[in-house]
């Protein structure tokens, strides 16, 4: 129960935090997008911050020998550029630039009731379905998803 609500907060503040510096408004987003036109470079200073205060606080929290509620941390440890990295950097950023979300201001923008942010995270949750399949279908004929694959074939 503690772990929910202290997850539940923590989405909370990150939500107010997103709403407060403009993430959720799809005019400045566009405007940071626009390199060419009138470009808005407010949300290079969001960025910056939220990278500064992360750089920090990660070196802080993994001198831990654990996180609060888990036995150890799950640290990605994959350094490589593949194929699969560079398209979805790709799909994300057509879709950042189109609608002018990204998934986690797109969520907070639920509670405004807008029909953008409807009908984009609508499309989201599509795009994750149709990826689900797409994995379970390339697992299903014995592809493992790193390269590499099964005993079975391609």
């Amino acid at each position: 129960m503690k772990k929910n609500l202290l997850a539940y907060l923590a989405g909370v503040i990150f939500g107010v935090g997103l709403v407060l510096s403009g993430m959720t408004d799809t005019d400045k987003v566009l405007g940071f997008l626009d390199f060419f036109g009138a470009w808005d470079p407010s949300l290079a200073l969001v960025m910056v911050g939220a990278i500064g205060v992360h750089f920090v606080l990660l070196r802080l929290i993994l001198r831990r020998p654990a996180p609060l509620f888990d036995s150890r941390f799950h640290v990605p440890r994959r350094r490589d550029v593949d194929a699969r990295l560079v398209g979805g950097a790709a799909i994300f950023g057509v879709g950042w630039g189109l609608a002018g979300f990204c998934p986690g201001p797109g969520i907070v923008s639920l509670g405004t009731g807008t029909v953008a942010a409807l009908v984009f995270v609508a499309a989201m949750l599509a795009g994750i379905g149709v990826h689900e399949q797409l994995a379970t279908a390339r697992l299903r004929f014995g592809a493992r998803g790193d390269g590499a694959t099964s005993e079975l074939g391609p």
